[in-house]
């Protein structure tokens, strides 16, 4: 429907991974920007859309230490709950492998952030995609650990993101997994689908609430080791965005399309549509919503040098026949 960049010119060298969220006020976007990729530089850095526009984006945290070293932020995760808190996830560290969990909060859709606080030893926050929220108030929270090999597990808050306990890591059969985006589906059960360095994205489900999850395995669904983000749709279906193809010498080869599938099972997918396709170049990490009005929202990195926000009217896509 729709195609802008949300910062024109962009206040950084270099934007990536960003995340999209609707609140009371309008969408609230995030990503980190900075000179590049893990130098200290990299910020957060947060817009508004206001009246039918994009206000301009401004630095809302730093991985500033109290000993005036500062190093660089990664993976921004904005997530409302139920209750009006805005919460914004981010992570400070050296490397993903070494990197800790930080998290701010807005009552005011974004306008104003408390000061960011370190969550607790072994809280991570979510690693790329938003946490879901349960009937009963329980908030999930999708999380990876890059130390020591690919793991997912899963975070859980029932107390409106105070505190937090961790799942274990879900049992891989040999499958390097991260990044995990969370499908809400009938009757309570959860889906988990993302990221691997086996060529083709994984998934896992729950049954009681994100407490345990079942053995993970792969879905016929190629990526080339690229961030990805679902969403569960309010007619009952599941949309994908995603970089399909195998991977290749290089782990951003393969970032040159973005696109869009379908589900009606959360197994089989439906590549639907394609939203950048230019080899050699980097279209990556899409975050994705669905908005109260029906339109859904998807907000990536383009060439590593501005975020994109694109709007899809999904009754436009046509889903695949049922699998199992």
């Amino acid at each position: 429907m729709t195609s802008e960049f949300v910062a024109d010119p962009a206040p950084t060298p270099q934007s990536h991974a960003g995340t999209i969220v609707e609140t009371g006020h309008g969408l609230v976007a995030a990503w980190f920007g900075g000179k590049e990729e893990r130098d200290p530089s990299v910020g957060i850095w947060v817009a508004r859309y206001v009246e039918g526009r994009w206000l301009p984006p401004r630095e809302v945290a730093n991985g500033m230490q109290d000993n005036g070293q500062r190093l660089p932020t990664w993976n921004p995760v904005l997530f409302q709950s139920a209750s009006g808190t805005l919460m914004l996830f981010y992570k400070i560290g050296p490397d993903p492998s070494h990197w800790w969990g930080m998290l701010m909060t807005s009552r005011d859709d974004g306008l104003h952030w408390t000061a960011p606080r370190r969550l607790p030893p072994g809280i991570l926050g979510p690693i790329k995609n938003k946490p879901v929220q349960l009937a009963d108030g329980t908030i999930v929270s999708p999380s990876s650990t890059e130390e020591g090999g690919w793991h997912i597990h899963f975070e859980r808050s029932s107390d409106d993101g105070k505190t937090w306990s961790r799942s274990g890591d879900v049992a891989a059969s040999g499958i390097d997994a991260i990044q995990p985006s969370v499908l809400v589906r009938p009757h309570g059960e959860l889906e988990a689908i993302g990221r691997t360095r086996q060529g083709k994205l994984f998934q896992t489900r729950s049954v009681d609430g994100g407490r345990h999850w079942s053995p993970m395995r792969l879905l016929d669904v190629e990526n080339p080791n690229s961030g990805i983000d679902a969403v569960s749709l309010a007619d009952d279906r599941y949309l994908l965005v995603y970089n399909p193809g195998q991977p290749g010498k290089n782990w951003w080869d393969g970032r040159g399309t973005l696109a869009v599938a379908i589900s009606e099972d959360g197994i089989q997918w439906k590549r639907v549509l394609t939203l950048e396709d230019k080899p050699g170049k980097e279209y990556s990490y899409p975050a994705v919503i669905q908005a109260r009005d029906g339109r859904v929202h998807v907000f990536y990195t383009w060439e590593r040098k501005k975020m994109r926000h694109v709007v899809i009217d999904p009754t436009k896509l046509t889903a695949p026949s049922k699998g199992f």
